[in-house]
């Protein structure tokens, strides 16, 4: 019998790629398909904490099994930053170019331009929390290159992405090696082995 779990999204994108990465094993439900319309809250101050919020919400008011993700982008000559602040980091309005506007101000003169994205997964079944970590590696650019993706992909340049941004590549090359998609694949690995030893 297959399982059921909820992932804690209403993009359509994101719920696309878990139904690929776990397979026909699980039944994956979006917030919509259950009926949940809610402001979920991410008042955590890490990107795990956040993931676990939105988990135990749907667990608590919905009664599923529920995993969710939150992602952020991490630049080590800003001490961390953006971090679990990327979504908001230029203001409330969730503005993508404002937030790339503050980062490449604030490295205008910046030599070191190393960063991460990082998505933790919280997957909650029963009373069991367990987080996974996906990260990928790369360098701030000095501009935008790009019109794909969204959020800071136009000026992060991966490592092992061939001199693109996430922004130039296509979908599927993006999925291969991104944050979200190791974080997913790790819970998918954790999920089909312990079915396996059942």
């Amino acid at each position: 019998m297959k399982e059921t779990l909820v992932f804690a999204t209403n993009n359509a994108h994101k719920l696309q790629e878990a139904r690929e990465i776990l397979g026909e094993r699980f039944v994956v439900k979006g917030l919509a398909e259950i009926g949940c319309h809610d402001e979920i809250p991410e008042t955590a101050d890490t990107i795990e904490g956040n993931a676990e919020q939105k988990a135990r919400y749907v667990k608590e008011h919905y009664g599923y099994d529920c995993f969710s993700d939150d992602s952020g982008f991490f630049v080590d000559a800003l001490g961390g930053a953006p971090g679990v602040h990327s979504a908001r980091y230029a203001g409330d309005n969730h503005d993508s170019e404002a937030n790339i506007d503050r980062v490449l101000g604030e490295l205008l003169h910046e030599e070191r331009r190393t960063a991460c994205f990082r998505t933790a997964v919280a997957l909650l079944r029963g009373e069991r929390l367990q987080i996974f970590e996906g990260r990928v590696g790369g360098t701030v650019l000095r501009e935008r290159r790009g019109t794909g993706g969204f959020g800071y992909d136009s000026i992060f340049c991966p490592e092992g992405g061939g001199g693109l941004t996430f922004a130039q590549m296509s979908a599927d090359a993006k999925n291969a090696i991104s944050h979200r998609g190791r974080a997913l694949n790790a819970m998918a690995r954790y999920l089909l082995e312990e079915r396996k030893s059942d």
